[in-house]
């Protein structure tokens, strides 16, 4: 695996386990253009990597992901092929998250928001530190939740609630979390890193090829579900980030004010 031709990820093995890390940690990990584009590669070479077996995703500092970057937001709205490029992507992102026959933990050791939310909930095990937040914002940025908050938030905790929180952009804390059945364990910060750490040396000693395998297996039916549901919902999400809504959204981010939507 070519690790130097990553420049916003970090990499580290122990053994058989690979550690991704997310690496804008000034900007709270926060995904532009680049890192995009890196994402959408990583986990297709995490899948052909010969020297692990075990992913553990997570962020550098004190976040794990805090969405979309408000930069990149407005270089999609002055040039729709930036969003076109993207849109690609984002499909690249969830298959890849789903195919990879490896097992992928998540790591979530600080808040995890818009896709920083969808890309550890893809994930297939998911520890996050007590004091993190989860959620899906795009409609406070008046955007559609396009990028895999439709497809994973209700097959982890139900329609009814997954649509109280994607309608409203909501956050919710771990404790939250792990009690609504989106994550599998919160615990305090200072325990996360062994905690990951000791369930992914549990996977590395288990049967391989059976653990990979089980995976594809539960991942089929979510994956036909992704491939109908991201057509859809990224179509709008692309709709929507031409609205005057969304670019009231980022003016008013900048300005450091809450945005005033008329629907348009």
């Amino acid at each position: 695996m070519n690790f130097s031709s990553y420049r916003h990820l970090n990499f580290q093995r122990e053994g058989r386990i690979l550690t991704v890390e997310l690496n804008r940690p000034q900007a709270l990990n926060a995904i532009d253009g680049a890192l995009h584009e890196e994402l959408a590669r990583v986990f297709f070479d995490c899948a052909l990597d010969p020297g692990s077996d075990i992913i553990i995703l997570t962020g550098a500092g004190r976040a794990f992901c805090a969405g979309g970057d408000i930069p990149w937001m407005q270089s999609m709205i002055d040039d729709r092929r930036n969003w076109d490029k993207t849109a690609r992507e984002a499909k690249q992102i969830i298959f890849s998250l789903l195919d990879c026959e490896k097992p992928i933990i998540a790591k979530v050791n600080g808040h995890a928001t818009g896709l920083g939310a969808t890309l550890a909930l893809f994930c297939d095990v998911i520890f996050a530190a007590d004091g993190a937040k989860i959620g899906d914002p795009h409609v406070s940025v008046g955007l559609v939740a396009g990028d895999g908050g439709a497809v994973i938030w209700p097959q982890l905790i139900g329609y009814a609630r997954a649509k109280e929180f994607l309608f409203s952009g909501e956050l919710m804390t771990a404790v939250e979390a792990e009690r609504f059945g989106l994550i599998n364990k919160v615990m305090p910060r200072e325990q996360l890193d062994e905690a990951a750490r000791t369930y992914a040396k549990k996977l590395e000693s288990g049967a391989t090829l059976a653990i990979r395998w089980t995976k594809l297996t539960i991942n089929s039916a979510l994956r036909a579900l992704a491939a109908s549901v991201l057509e859809t919902s990224l179509a709008y999400e692309g709709r929507s980030s031409a609205t005057t809504d969304h670019q009231e959204a980022i003016i008013a981010f900048r300005d450091r004010r809450s945005p005033v939507f008329t629907g348009n």
